[in-house]
């Protein structure tokens, strides 16, 4: 516990004091963010505001993690290093295209085909080193069955089969991330929620861990190093809360797609490890129902041939141009995003009491 709390104060210290510092680095050297053009007029003022800050939660959240180890002198796992591994992988394809947009003054980065290779490069990498390295029991640190709250039985598939889901899992947590970045603070208080629960989460699996005399029996949860994926979820639920005294409304910095590609890969990577890849799907609820809207939008755009079913999609946008005020929708968004993690919390427990 104490590595826990500690890891995620030493994330939440350097955010707090980093990001102040990336401000005025990135705006003496005009690194600000570019406006979609098609956008709300409201979003115009912000053209210029630095951008990339996410690379100053990534590097406060490995630092964090590695204070942390420090401090009680225990050597780092394979599935925190992994999920390390993912998180700044994605932040750097993210870094990539931020980089493109600010040097070339638009708001259009990569190409979308070379954004989808980075993405799927990190990702494979991520997908067949998780089936490797197990530990003195035989655990690795992914799992070749589909999971919910724990290994289901019957859906065990190849390993081909297994890259290809997580690679599935991350493409669609860390696009779902993107996509809710769009109002100040709205990803970071939404990622903080969910990266808590699972700090949570991995406390209860590592306090029931089959490994452990405390987990023996039908109900202990198979998971290969849940206290120090508990320090990871710590470490990156301590950088977006310091992180978010600057993103907030009105935001001094953005995280850009440094920020939501890597948190998005995260989440996926935590949900991988953890045996809880759909139970990502409540607990991340805002990310999914922001995806379906841009999903339902463009399929009934080319259903009735140019008819909107919102306004704007995402669908905050869609709130924006019927007049709300953004500090309103970020706040009403945050509580669903509140209650889906309220719910998923609830089902991982009931799971456990029930049997």
């Amino acid at each position: 516990m104490i590595s826990i709390l500690f890891g995620g104060a030493v994330a939440m210290v350097l955010t707090l004091i980093g990001t102040r510092w990336a401000i005025r680095w990135l705006a003496k050297r005009g690194y600000g963010q570019e406006i979609r053009a098609d956008g709300p007029t409201s979003h115009h003022i912000k053209r210029g505001t630095p951008t990339m800050g996410g690379t100053v939660f990534i590097v406060a959240t490995i630092v964090g993690y590695f204070a942390a180890k420090l401090f009680t002198m225990t050597p780092p796992s394979a599935s925190a290093i992994l999920v390390l591994f993912l998180f700044a992988g994605m932040g750097a394809v993210g870094f990539l295209d931020d980089f493109i947009k600010i040097f070339r003054q638009r708001s259009l980065g990569l190409r979308s085909k070379a954004k989808l290779a980075g993405q799927t490069f990190v990702a494979v990498v991520f997908a067949v080193l998780a089936l490797q390295f197990p530990d003195e029991r035989g655990q690795r640190p992914a799992s070749p069955f589909i999971s919910f709250i724990r290994d289901i039985g019957w859906l065990e598939l190849p390993a081909i089969l297994v890259i290809i889901w997580i690679l599935l899992l991350i493409a669609g947590m860390s696009n779902g991330v993107n996509l809710v970045d769009g109002l100040d603070g709205l990803a970071t208080g939404a990622s903080m929620m969910v990266f808590g629960a699972y700090t949570l989460i991995c406390i209860w699996q590592f306090n029931q861990s089959c490994a452990t005399a405390n987990g023996v029996g039908a109900k202990c949860y198979e998971v290969r190093d849940p206290h120090d994926l508990a320090v990871v979820a710590a470490c990156l639920t301590g950088a977006l809360f310091g992180f978010l005294w600057w993103n907030a409304s009105p935001a001094k910095i953005f995280m850009g797609d440094t920020g939501s590609l890597s948190l998005g890969g995260a989440l996926a990577g935590m949900a991988v490890m953890t045996r809880t890849e759909l139970l990502v799907l409540l607990l991340g609820g805002l990310f999914v129902i922001v995806t379906a809207s841009v999903i339902l939008q463009v399929g009934y755009f080319k259903a009735t041939k140019g008819k909107r079913l919102f306004r704007m999609a995402p669908l905050h946008h869609h709130f924006e141009m019927l007049g709300w005020e953004q500090v309103n929708i970020v706040i009403r968004f945050w509580i669903i995003q509140g209650l889906c993690v309220v719910i998923g919390l609830g089902v991982f427990y009931a799971e456990w009491v029930t049997g």
